[in-house]
């Protein structure tokens, strides 16, 4: 895996999942919400967002939404991702690439959360 060096090397990166990763038009199976604020990056979520989208590109997944945005207030359990699928936000704490890359196999495409990543649930 590529290391991003550059605020011009994640723009380059999220082009290219959008690219990759486009959705039919409000047909979205799966929304990621990526925490990108400063203390995530610091943190290591852009690894965890390029691990995100190659497992994604590898299982060829293409129902899911990635949103990048910043900080959720949660600065302690950085890097933060939240899941949305079927009407149920888990928000998971503390992600590593190799988490990252778990939740995306058995949470996003496979609909079964990790129970002892997860820090926050609540339905929509």
């Amino acid at each position: 895996m590529e290391k991003i060096k550059s605020l011009e090397d994640l723009k380059n990166l999220r082009d290219k999942a959008k690219e990759t990763l486009r959705t039919r038009s409000g047909d979205v199976k799966v929304t990621i919400f990526a925490s990108m604020g400063t203390v995530g990056i610091a943190a290591g979520a852009r690894e965890v967002l390029k691990m995100i989208i190659s497992e994604l590109e590898k299982r060829n997944f293409s129902d899911v939404e990635i949103i990048e945005g910043g900080s959720l207030g949660l600065d302690v359990e950085e890097p933060v991702l939240t899941i949305e699928r079927a009407g149920t936000k888990i928000t998971y704490g503390k992600v590593t690439p190799e988490m990252a890359k778990q939740i995306v196999i058995q949470h996003v495409i496979n609909g079964q959360p990790i129970g002892e990543y997860v820090i926050a649930r609540s339905k929509k």
